[in-house]
């Protein structure tokens, strides 16, 4: 930097090897400048995180100043942007997540960076990035008392510095959106020819958003480069943000991607089955701009997508006390809650359900329209209504009900997430397989192996031969057989629910789907409802029958039990799939919401 060379120094008593950062006596001879090391000493010294460049020591002898700091050997991200020029998303959700570990615990220690850009983040030998170089941190001052100096690199500098309002945690995010941006797009926001051009963009929060971002993406850039402060996001918010609980994030980084573009491929037999999907859609080297037309494609149907999302919110079951309710009561209680009407207000609570990623039929401007059917009105908000009115209205209990139907549904009996590429595959179980593709359209290959269906919106389907698709289907056809194939010799079934098919019930496909940490969610376009809980395999399945609701619960050992929610609202049930239940009702409500 200014004052200083940064040298490799092995401690030969050790081994251990630091960076060793070296200030001449000469380069800080006025107090000012002197002062400023002392102050970045004292600053950094103090400071122990994973994702901070770790101080280990400083000396001085009459020519220099030595600062003993933890090497990184792979350098900065700098360097790495330079032999890139661009990252993937991937990628740049790694980054980020330990960029804002770093920079949460700086704030926590009430200490400003004051100068995020990518010179400043370290890369160690194993791919960790750790946050440097404190020559312009400060402590967080109260807004009366912040200094009005106007210090960093221009590019990354926020309006209310330049216009000399102070640096606060505010500052940082922006500097943290324009970092974000070059990741992705390989050059900082605000960058022009000259520098009074580029103040006079940074003051105005004028910049531009290329249509191949993703939606997630520029929505979460433009938050963090809001001109008013105020507006600008948490560091919490942007860790909750869609960008990262939608999209893949690799737990660690191969040292290639310092030089390369990773491939982030699902491991052998899903590597090799999904090489050849991709070889089908995108074909060999010739065809590259097929893909990135395609891919810009993508990019501007998930921005109407995108649309029909809002914040999550953290949502808990009402608790209400308990009545005793004879059928008739009962009946009607679960026969209202089954009408259309908004869905009732939820207490928040700590206790929210991390959503990771999701997926939605078509590509409409809301959800409400999406999902809207003339006779029912929204297949989400009416299976939440009665799940809602089972759970506030039924007794306490300590068992699985005794009741036993035998009914004819569909469930899903496998699945496969490739959401990172096409979409969300799965099996039904009389052996149909869809794929709800990430641009919103839906495809299912019949039982007979012969047959397509096709939905680009709800309730709009073409039938076509799967041996003879319409050209522009061809892809897409090429890739469900692909699932369907991977699903029939890789994976096993969920359960011993029977295969019955009523062949007078319209064909099922799949509406939403949304992943937690803990649980799948499904829902299908008859109200067919689904959720598959990862640590012990159980499931719930809740389906209409004949203007009757039914539960089954599939248990560990994969034995299934069918009743009427009915019965439950006479009888109760176990803790264990009450919690289900309440933990499934909170998927939908996210969902909803």
């Amino acid at each position: 930097g200014g004052f200083a060379k940064c040298y490799e120094m092995t401690d030969l008593t050790t081994n251990k090897v630091y960076a060793a950062k070296i200030i001449p006596h000469s380069r800080v001879a006025k107090p000012h400048q002197r002062e400023k090391i002392d102050k970045e000493i004292e600053l950094h010294r103090m400071l122990n995180h994973r994702h901070v460049v770790q101080f280990y020591h400083y000396f001085e002898d009459r020519e220099n100043i030595y600062i003993l700091l933890e090497y990184c050997s792979r350098r900065s991200m700098a360097h790495i942007l330079k032999a890139r020029k661009v990252l993937t998303e991937p990628e740049v959700r790694y980054y980020l997540r330990q960029i804002v570990s770093g920079l949460k615990y700086l704030h926590e220690q009430e200490i400003l960076h004051r100068d995020l850009k990518l010179g400043n983040f370290f890369i160690n030998e194993n791919m960790e990035l750790k946050l440097g170089d404190f020559g312009l941190a400060a402590r967080l001052e109260p807004l009366e008392h912040r200094r009005r100096t106007i210090c960093g690199t221009p590019n990354y500098l926020s309006p209310e510095v330049l216009n000399k309002q102070g640096h606060g945690c505010e500052s940082d995010i922006w500097a943290l959106g324009c970092v974000m941006y070059t990741m992705l797009l390989g050059r900082p926001p605000f960058e022009t020819t000259n520098l009074k051009e580029t103040y006079r963009c940074i003051r105005e929060a004028r910049y531009s958003l290329p249509s191949s971002l993703l939606a997630p993406a520029k929505h979460l850039i433009a938050s963090m480069l809001s001109k008013n402060p105020e507006d600008r996001p948490s560091l919490d918010d942007i860790i909750r943000h869609d960008f990262f609980l939608q999209g893949f994030t690799p737990d660690r980084l191969s040292a290639s991607c310092c030089h390369t573009v990773p491939d982030f491929h699902l491991s052998s037999p899903a590597k090799n089955f999904f090489k050849k999907a991709a070889a089908a859609l995108f074909g060999g080297k010739k065809d590259k701009a097929r893909y990135f037309d395609t891919h810009n494609r993508l990019a501007k149907e998930d921005e109407e997508i995108y649309k029909l999302r809002h914040d999550m919110k953290k949502t808990s079951i009402t608790q209400q006390p308990h009545e005793h309710k004879t059928d008739e009561e009962i009946q009607t209680l679960i026969t209202t809650v089954a009408k259309p009407g908004a869905l009732p207000e939820t207490k928040q609570t700590g206790d929210s359900i991390r959503m990771i990623v999701r997926g939605t039929l078509g590509s409409c401007s809301s959800s409400s329209e999406c999902l809207e059917d003339s006779t029912m009105g929204s297949v989400a908000d009416t299976v939440a209504r009665v799940l809602r009115a089972c759970l506030q209205n039924m007794p306490e209990g300590d068992s699985i009900p005794k009741e036993q139907l035998t009914a004819s549904f569909q469930w899903v009996t496998k699945w496969v997430d490739y959401s990172n590429k096409y979409g969300f595959g799965y099996q039904l179980s009389d052996h149909t397989v869809g794929v709800l593709f990430n641009n919103g359209a839906h495809m299912s290959l019949l039982p007979d192996k012969k047959t397509v269906h096709y939905y680009a919106e709800l309730g709009q389907c073409s039938v076509f031969s799967a041996a003879e698709a319409p050209e522009q289907f061809i892809s897409q056809v090429t890739v469900l057989k692909y699932f369907s194939h991977y699903m029939e010799e890789n994976l096993m079934d969920g359960g011993d629910l029977p295969s019955l098919t009523d062949v007078r019930r319209p064909r099922l496909y799949l509406l939403q789907w949304l992943k937690s940490d803990k649980a799948l969610m499904m829902l299908f376009n008859d109200g067919t409802f689904q959720v598959n809980f990862y640590h012990d395999h159980t499931k719930i399945i809740i389906c209409n029958q004949s203007e009757e609701y039914l539960l089954t619960y599939i248990n560990e050992d994969r034995i299934s039990t069918t009743f009427r929610l009915t019965t439950l609202l006479v009888s109760g049930c176990s803790l264990e799939l009450k919690h289900r239940m309440e933990y499934a009702l909170n998927m939908l409500l996210q969902r909803c919401n």
